[in-house]
């Protein structure tokens, strides 16, 4: 907490103006956005108006809100969606552009909230859709755009093996448009996560298919109505060996010769949708 010597009064009451980078708060939302992980205190760094926006929409619960100095008139838009027991900060833009990852911000940040799922509280939500399970995803805005479809069309949730990139990366965020606080999310970094995981599925009778970009059964020939998990792995090495090798079903997506892949942002998003045109026409 700054001292009062610190403040000085703002032209929205609500609004506490910070003049230097060392408060506790701007300080957390700094580190929050460089690891691209939870804060300590569970919450997780958000940027930009419409993902701020997202976030009201879904009903997170807000730790801090952070105004650029230049963008204050964006609190007489935000500010009345906002719960009084939220420090909303008014920051100087050079801090504020020191903090946030965008080359170009939009003025606003914030500290939120999201809700912690396990793998169980995603089996529990099998009649909405597959479970997507993504090992060895890096690039942000694959993830981000799988997060976006799995919720378009249907999912129970994503469950994020070892070496996938952060769901709490700002890009990630931003790609998704705001299905990362909606669509459960559950985290398995451990070596030998990923084999628990799909033992766990089986177990539930949930059939493993997994993506292939060369071999396979033709996407529009297999069942996706029945309870199923869908493997999506890394952009260039696809899944490891051993998750192929438990894999009940091999699909590929059929596509031009001449294009040696589609990205895993747009294959995910595919079998989705075919998923839920499969369940509508059931």
């Amino acid at each position: 907490m700054p001292r009062a010597s610190d403040s000085k009064p703002s032209q929205l009451p609500r609004l506490r103006r910070i003049e230097g980078r060392h408060n506790a708060l701007v300080k957390e939302l700094r580190r929050a956005f460089a690891r691209a992980e939870r804060t300590d205190s569970g919450d997780c760094a958000i940027e930009g108006v419409r993902i701020v926006e997202e976030a009201i929409r879904s009903g997170l619960r807000f730790r801090a809100v952070f105004f650029r100095e230049s963008a204050e008139s964006l609190g007489e838009r935000l500010l009345p969606q906002i719960g009084l027991h939220v420090e909303t900060l008014l920051v100087p833009d050079k801090v504020f552009d020191g903090a946030v990852p965008s080359e170009t911000p939009q003025g606003i940040a914030a500290l939120v909230r999201l809700r912690e799922f396990s793998v169980d509280d995603i089996l529990e939500r099998l009649q909405i859709g597959p479970i997507v399970v993504v090992v060895g995803l890096q690039d942000p805005g694959n993830l981000g755009t799988i997060l976006r479809s799995a919720e378009a069309f249907g999912s129970a949730g994503l469950v994020l093996g070892e070496g996938t990139v952060s769901p709490f990366n700002s890009k990630v965020i931003r790609a998704s448009a705001g299905s990362t606080f909606r669509l459960p999310v559950a985290l398995t970094r451990s070596q030998g996560g990923c084999e628990e995981i799909t033992a766990r599925l089986r177990s539930q009778n949930v059939r493993l298919i997994a993506t292939s970009s060369h071999k396979g059964t033709p996407l529009d020939q297999t069942r996706l109505t029945e309870p199923a998990a869908v493997l999506i792995g890394n952009e260039g090495g696809g899944l490891p060996r051993n998750l192929m090798a438990q894999a009940d079903e091999l699909i590929a997506i059929p596509h031009a010769p001449q294009v040696e892949s589609l990205n895993a942002g747009v294959a995910g998003s595919i079998v989705l949708y075919e998923a839920a045109r499969q369940r509508r026409q059931r």
